[in-house]
């Protein structure tokens, strides 16, 4: 399955220019929050594929105005076409944000989710704003990631971990992959594709 995670900045590739050419290459789009609502419904539509999300700390105007067509995978875990993929959206706490956390709220989040995981026997892709705290994140409070995040891929080892938040442009020394034992961390600033292999 070739997936597209989109993050923080709408690609002029795939809006301004979009080719339709290339609409069959994508299987699903994985949006990691703070995007346009309307971009989302842009992606679902032209690609015709399913586009999952998870709310960034800047998405509170999709209170009123969600992202037409695609799907809230906050706090749940949904098994895709045999993919089981769990959402955590959101960053930590610096100024009272709707999609803001402090580390023991979001860890408080996954443990509501336990009987779910447990039920899938795990997960295969975790998908989050926010980075894993000394893992692409930075020292400021707005993008200091989450330490319970670790806990999360040591005990359940997904695939892959796909997460926003943290710009590749900041000036950060930040890469686009890395690992975590086995599993694959993405930042999906702006677009990204890969495969997952089922």
């Amino acid at each position: 399955m070739n997936i597209l995670v989109v993050a923080d900045v709408e690609s002029k590739y795939l809006w301004d220019y979009f080719d339709s050419s290339q609409k069959e290459k994508v299987d699903l789009i994985i949006s990691c929050g703070d995007l346009d609502a309307d971009y989302l419904s842009f992606l679902t539509t032209m690609y015709n594929c399913d586009v999952l999300y998870v709310h960034g700390n800047h998405d509170e105007g999709y209170e009123t105005k969600p992202p037409e067509g695609c799907i809230c995978i906050d706090d749940q875990i949904i098994n895709y076409q045999g993919i089981r993929i769990l959402g955590l959206g959101g960053s930590m706490r610096y100024n009272n944000g709707k999609y803001q956390y402090t580390e023991a709220q979001m860890r408080m989040r996954y443990m509501r989710l336990w009987l779910q995981i447990q039920l899938c026997r795990g997960f295969d892709i975790l998908v989050t704003h926010a980075p894993a705290r000394g893992m692409n994140d930075a020292d400021d409070p707005p993008h200091r990631g989450f330490e319970c995040f670790h806990d999360l891929i040591s005990k359940y080892k997904p695939a892959f971990f796909l997460h926003g938040h943290v710009h590749l442009n900041y000036g950060y020394d930040i890469p686009r992959i890395e690992k975590l034992g086995n599993t694959t961390v993405i930042n999906g600033f702006e677009k990204y594709q890969f495969e997952y292999k089922i």
